[in-house]
C-alpha cells in the first residue's frame, strides 16, 4: 500500500469519526456510529470476559479508525478522477452497508436505523469519508499522465531530429 493510500485512507477515517462525534453531540437523530463498532467487537468477542470487558473500554475507537482507514486506503486509482469515483463509491458502500446490514448480521440497527434522517446521515458520513480520503490521495500522488508523457517524448524526438536537420543544413552550407 502507498503512502499515500494510507495517509488518505487515515484522513477519511478521521473525518468520519470527527463529522459523527460532532453532529452527535447537537442531534439527537445522528448515528451511532460509535455503538455500531462497540456491538459488532462484543459480539465477536463474546465469551472472553476479561478480553471483551478490555476491549469494549478501550479499542472501538481505534478499531474504528485502523478499518475505516484501511477500507478507505483502497480509493487509490489510476489517476485522480478514478480516485474520486472510487472514494465516493467505497464512501457509499460503507454506508449503506452500515444501515442495511446490522440486522442481518444479528447487531442492533438502532445506531443507524433510527430514522430516515438518521440512515441518510450515516451514508453521507461515510460518503464524506470517502471523498476525504480521494482527495488526500490526489493531493500526495503524482499520477502518470500517460498522454503528457507520450506528448514530451513526441516532442523531444521531434526536436532532435529538428536538431539533425539543422546541423545537417549547416554543415552542408560550410
Amino acid at each position: 500500500m502507498k503512502v499515500s493510500s494510507t495517509l488518505g485512507g487515515l484522513a477519511g477515517a478521521a473525518a468520519l469519526t470527527l463529522v459523527n462525534e460532532g453532529v452527535r453531540k447537537v442531534n439527537v437523530n445522528a448515528p451511532r456510529l460509535d455503538l455500531l463498532g462497540q456491538n459488532a467487537l462484543a459480539r465477536f468477542m463474546k465469551g472472553n470476559d476479561i478480553v471483551s470487558k478490555t476491549a469494549q473500554q478501550f479499542f472501538p475507537l481505534a478499531g474504528d479508525i485502523i478499518s475505516n482507514s484501511l477500507y478507505y486506503g483502497m480509493s487509490r486509482g489510476n489517476n485522480a478522477t478514478e480516485t474520486f469515483i472510487r472514494g465516493a463509491f467505497l464512501g457509499l458502500g460503507a454506508g449503506i452497508g452500515a444501515v442495511v446490514l446490522p440486522g442481518k448480521v444479528g447487531l442492533a440497527e438502532s445506531p443507524t436505523n433510527r430514522t430516515n434522517q438518521t440512515k441518510v446521515m450515516t451514508v453521507a458520513w461515510y460518503l464524506i469519508g470517502g471523498l476525504v480520503a480521494a482527495a488526500v490521495i490526489n493531493a500526495l500522488d503524482n499520477y502518470s499522465k500517460p498522454e503528457v508523457d507520450e506528448l514530451k517524448n513526441t516532442a523531444v524526438s521531434k526536436s532532435k531530429n529538428v536538431a539533425k536537420n539543422i546541423v545537417k543544413q549547416v554543415a552542408q552550407t560550410v
